[in-house]
């Protein structure tokens, strides 16, 4: 047994972060301590002055762990990632996992392209957003792309006879593929763009304008009319746009919303002086969590993941942590970062505007929140209902959220064959649970042993006390009907485990007809139609868990069919197969190259390249 008492006594005095733990052995709360010996055994002195959010934790508290560090600062990034992993009960967390989009701008390509993408690396390329409105995003790629002639291809190298795509054919590419146009003339097209995504729409409006006019006195009407439309487009967007800062490029304001129900942190981008945007997120957070609490575990939390951090934040208060937070982000971010409090000037007047625009926005997520609330209880009394008839419930509902997974296979013709589990906490996915698995033991298609050997696998892993799988669901759904909630009662009785599984039934058409699970020893069906907030639930279900084991089993297809063509070649393993795919970019234009193309390629003979257009022409 865990002596806390003993175990003080054996606290360094040194730098580190401390993990409290409950009797279940779950991590309820991370903290860093420039002493730990001093930080840990504040905890285990009299209540009598704690808050009751720390009182509450101690009473909780069976044993601690610590991990000591060379100094504050990595004791400050231990905690970070310590936090993201467990995400601990009584820490301020982030509860927001969705993904913002983002324009990407492909610097590092001789000619770079314009994408909307959710994901931000460190890869040479320039980002820009987050945006909210993914339809925007979709509006202003659309529009640069058409007005510059931009690349849309992931094309890099372009052979000898490198075949133009549709878009050379109908005028929305110059033909980069086709040597029409240089790399210095492409980037200046880029550099145009990029302009424009940086506020600066003086230089397109411009462009367009010229275009209009050269249509116009060539009697194009057709194209002129275009030209106006594009000029509406980009002014409507610059428009969005409010000058706020005359002297500061790209500056960060960060506010907490105080909701009737929860709290929130409001982030605002200012960026070349133009108020460009807001995001809202949300926080698990106790009611004694103090904004200035929340404020540093929100820098903390959200810029340790973000590749663009501004020069200057603005909080309404300065944080006690000020200077170890400001040497933080200014690591992360690769130059100085300072957090300002303003207390006069435009930087006050921006802050006093943005509280303003907080004050009208909290009434809106208040209004949201509670529709999200009653949706998720009315479901959460159906799935009750259901659990109950299935004798996994038994005290009178408590309005908690169920975690609800769902198991899928995929295979064409018992090839490939796949398994996917998705989760969902309540009426929302918890993608960060979502699991795959490639089928090892069954052979041909049969989905009864290929869904008992996922579900197999899924547990002994939560059995064996892998994190990634220890939480175990409220519900199991399966996609199919009676066979396949047999086949999983099966194998989750014979793993000596006692959970609760359904079928999702489908009708002629492919759609969520009906949910079927055992009641005292028989079967039973609950028609679906007759229960419409359960049934769009079940609905959205089944098709997400479809989706994410379809776009798995294609991915693995797509893979084996690549790489089965190159290594039917004699003389082509895996290190070849590689250059070659490095250097082309694909197997379409493998088989268009030439064989002194094919020379090029390092570790490529005459003789091999010979055999591979060999092999592809003859």
């Amino acid at each position: 047994m865990f002596d806390i008492q003993e175990n003080l006594k054996k606290l360094p005095d040194s730098p580190g972060v401390y993990l409290h733990k409950d009797k279940l052995g779950q991590v309820i709360y991370v903290g860093k301590a420039v002493s730990l010996k001093n930080r840990v055994r504040q905890y285990f002195q009299s209540s009598r002055h704690m808050d009751p959010k720390v009182r509450s934790m101690v009473s909780q508290i069976e044993e601690f762990e610590y991990i000591t560090t060379g100094s504050e600062m990595e004791a400050l990034i231990l905690e970070c990632n310590l936090i993201k992993k467990y995400s601990p009960k009584y820490n301020v967390l982030l509860r927001d996992d969705k993904t913002y989009p983002y324009i990407k701008v492909t610097m590092e390509e001789t000619y770079p392209r314009l994408l909307k993408t959710r994901q931000v690396k460190k890869d040479g390329s320039k980002y820009f957003g987050p945006y909210s409105d993914a339809g925007a995003v979709n509006q202003i790629v659309d529009l640069l792309n058409q007005v510059y002639a931009l690349k849309k291809c992931s094309a890099r190298v372009f052979p000898k006879g490198f075949r133009p795509c549709l878009n050379y054919h109908i005028k929305q590419c110059d033909g980069i593929c086709q040597g029409t146009v240089s790399p210095a003339e492409y980037r200046e097209k880029i550099d145009h763009a990029v302009e424009f995504l940086r506020g600066r729409t003086k230089g397109i409006l411009s462009h367009l304008e010229e275009e209009m006019r050269k249509a116009s006195e060539n009697l194009d009407f057709e194209r002129a009319a275009e030209y106006r439309d594009y000029i509406m487009a980009a002014k409507a967007l610059s428009e969005k746009q409010r000058v706020v800062l005359q002297d500061t490029k790209d500056v960060d304001l960060i506010l907490v919303a105080r909701g009737a129900k929860q709290r929130h942190v409001v982030l605002f981008f200012v960026r070349d002086g133009k108020l460009s945007g807001r995001e809202t997120y949300d926080l698990q957070s106790m009611e004694e969590d103090s904004s200035d609490e929340i404020v540093a575990a929100f820098l903390k939390q959200h810029y340790s993941q973000s590749i663009h951090l501004p020069k200057e934040i603005l909080l309404e208060k300065q944080p006690e942590e000020k200077p170890l937070l400001e040497a933080y982000l200014s690591e992360l971010a690769g130059h100085q970062v300072r957090l300002l409090a303003p207390q006069k000037g435009e930087k006050r007047a921006l802050l006093e505007l943005a509280k303003k625009d907080v004050v009208e926005m909290v009434k809106t997520i208040d209004q949201r929140a509670e529709v999200r609330k009653e949706r998720a209880q009315s479901l959460g009394k159906e799935i009750y209902t259901i659990l109950n008839h299935m004798g996994y419930e038994d005290q009178p509902y408590n309005g908690r959220d169920y975690r609800v997974e769902a198991y899928d296979i995929s295979n064409t013709n018992g090839v490939d064959t796949v398994g996917a589990m998705v989760v969902f906490e309540g009426l929302r996915p918890d993608k960060k649970s979502y699991r795959r698995f490639k089928i090892r033991t069954v052979e041909g298609q049969d989905d009864y042993a290929c869904m008992q050997e996922v579900l197999f696998r899924r547990f002994r892993r939560a059995l064996e006390g892998d994190e990634g799988f220890s939480v175990l669901p409220d519900l199991i759904l399966m996609d199919g009907g009676k066979g396949h909630v047999n086949a999983a009662i099966e194998m989750i009785r014979a793993m000596d485990l006692d959970l609760a599984v359904a079928g999702m039934a489908k009708d002629d058409h492919h759609r969520t007809r009906s949910l079927v699970y055992v009641e005292n020893g028989q079967m039973r069906e609950l028609r679906l139609r007759e229960h419409p907030l359960l049934y769009k639930y079940m609905g959205t279900v089944q098709e997400e868990v479809h989706r994410f084991a379809i776009d798995y089993h294609r991915g693995l297809r797509g893979k084996r069919m690549l790489t089965s063509v190159l290594d039917e070649i004699e003389g082509i393993g895996p290190a070849k197969r590689g250059a070659l795919l490095d250097h082309f970019g694909s197997v379409e234009r493998i088989k268009q190259a030439s064989v002194e193309e094919l020379r090029e390629v390092k570790g490529i003979t005459e003789k091999l390249a010979e055999k591979i257009r060999e092999y592809f022409h003859c």
